[in-house]
């Protein structure tokens, strides 16, 4: 399980939008460049349920299952690539069917394979963004931003 703390910056009906600073890893990280996450700014900004009916302010922590970044990883990284063999394997076998140069048509059948793989990963994409294992959420409220222990003194005589 991966956790960030956050505080809350804006709820909108059931969600919360919860401000986290960014890993010291980022800086480290070999795909910085390329990655949506990574900018200037030290924040970034994510939306979850408000599953914990925090408040504007409350400091929370926000969890994500390692399971579903395994998948993601997997859908990103090897699954291109293996398109990628299986279209050069088919274009080889293809080749001699068609009596052509077969080391062209692996090229232009792994490419396309390749470039395919794209967009099933964006149709994968649409269907694995609205299930709820795919998304972060509330783990625990940390700090309360208006939590005052309220002790009332009476003077109360017998």
């Amino acid at each position: 399980m991966i956790t960030k703390e956050g505080v809350v910056t804006e709820i909108v009906g059931t969600q919360a939008w919860v401000t986290t600073t960014r890993s010291k890893s980022c800086d480290a990280c070999e795909a910085k460049d390329s990655c949506g996450e990574y900018s200037k700014s030290e924040k970034m900004t994510i939306q979850v349920p408000n599953s914990l009916n925090v408040s504007t302010g409350d400091s929370v922590i926000v969890g994500f299952k390692t399971a579903p970044l395994l998948k993601i990883t997997f859908l990103l990284y090897i699954f291109p690539i293996i398109l990628l063999i299986v279209g050069a394997a088919t274009g080889e076998s293809i080749s001699i069917q068609l009596n052509t140069d077969s080391s062209l048509t692996s090229l232009i059948v792994g490419v396309s394979f390749f470039t395919a793989s794209f967009f099933v990963i964006k149709f994968i994409n649409n269907i694995w963004a609205l299930k709820k294992e795919f998304q972060p959420f509330l783990m625990r409220l940390t700090h309360k931003k208006n939590s005052f222990l309220c002790t009332s003194s009476r003077n109360t005589t017998h």
